[in-house]
């Protein structure tokens, strides 16, 4: 009985982080204390998603982000309680957001990180108690130490990131990480208000049999993509899509799977955001032995031109993105024969 009653609960986040700080020799302890401020203002945002009904703070602020995206409450209110934590933990000097058009400069300019983050993915899900997340990827500032953050700081490809995670807000909330060292997840303890390492060294399968994709826009996707989701449907995968981005992949992490957001007819870039949503979770899957495409070539290559950039996005396992990229650039080399062949006979 007392064994029970004393047993271990685990390793405490705070620890984890402090054991882990020899994998940076460069850094004295200011990586480690941006990712506190991280986990600080998850715990707060936690606690407002889960008294969103009783506070009245659930729903649209009737206008429109950068994006031209219907802003919710909790958009606003996630973006101001990042923004206020990284701010105040002095170790970030600049931060891009989803909600905010240009660079948001926090005063810190003696800081040696940058911060890319969409603070609430998946926030119209709140109204309806589907889970959300939130997505951030951190890197080390390239203009000299003492000035303001500048655009080349920001404009980074997915390779220059030294620390990338989410934070999914669901039945129970969990904030998953990687320094470039494989991929951990910690799950939070609201009594004793600390995260502990639920999920060690968190590995993405091969293959699976799960894919992820909103068909309801099948009509205007490429053919090679409905050539693949045919293959999918033939060989009887499940078809499992919530609708928020962080929950998609962290089950298709855990399961084995495929997430797709592709271009479309409408949409050519697609319409997540490359630097605060895909570089992210692109990182996070390779840190644990997973894939991240465009459909065409490796989302963490991919060189931005501005914040808000768009680009389809493939990711999950391995075995199954590469199956998907192989039915695009079969489809595509048919066109573009296809086309050959009639300014030929033009």
């Amino acid at each position: 009985m007392m064994d029970k009653l004393t047993a271990s609960v685990g390793t405490a986040l705070d620890r984890f982080i402090q054991q882990k700080q020899e994998q940076f020799p460069y850094a004295t302890g200011e990586l480690s204390q941006l990712l506190r401020d991280i986990a600080l203002a998850a715990k707060i945002i936690n606690r407002e998603i889960n008294r969103a009904g009783l506070a009245g703070i659930e729903g649209g602020v009737g206008s429109d982000n950068v994006q031209g995206e219907a802003q919710q409450k909790l958009d606003m209110i996630a973006d101001i309680r990042f923004t206020r934590a990284l701010s105040k933990g002095g170790e970030t000097c600049g931060i891009i957001s989803e909600e905010i058009d240009g660079i948001i400069d926090t005063g810190n300019h003696h800081a040696k990180y940058v911060v890319a983050i969409d603070p609430l993915d998946g926030s119209s899900n709140i109204d309806v108690n589907v889970l959300v997340g939130t997505i951030f990827s951190i890197y080390r500032r390239r203009s000299p130490i003492g000035r303001p953050p500048t655009k080349e700081d920001m404009l980074q490809q997915g390779t220059e990131q030294i620390a990338a995670g989410y934070v999914l807000y669901g039945s129970s909330t969990m904030l998953v990480y990687s320094t470039g060292y494989g991929v951990n997840g910690f799950t939070y303890e609201p009594s004793l208000g600390e995260y502990f390492l639920s999920h060690p060294n968190m590995k993405c399968k091969e293959d699976g049999s799960i894919y992820s994709i909103n068909e309801g826009g099948y009509n205007t996707f490429p053919e090679g993509l409905k050539s693949y989701l045919s293959t999918c449907k033939e060989r009887e995968f499940s078809a499992r899509y919530i609708g928020s981005l962080v929950g998609d992949f962290h089950r298709n992490l855990l399961k084995g799977g495929i997430y797709i957001y592709p271009s479309t007819s409408k949409y050519k870039k697609g319409k997540l955001r490359l630097l605060y949503e895909c570089n992210a979770l692109a990182f996070l899957a390779e840190q644990s032995g997973g894939m991240a495409t465009d459909g065409y070539q490796r989302i963490l290559e991919i060189k931005p031109e501005h914040f808000h950039e768009r680009t389809p996005f493939y990711v999950g396992s391995p075995k199954m993105v590469k199956e998907a990229m192989e039915h695009l650039n079969e489809y595509e080399e048919e066109e573009v024969v296809s086309v050959k062949t009639i300014k030929v006979k033009a």
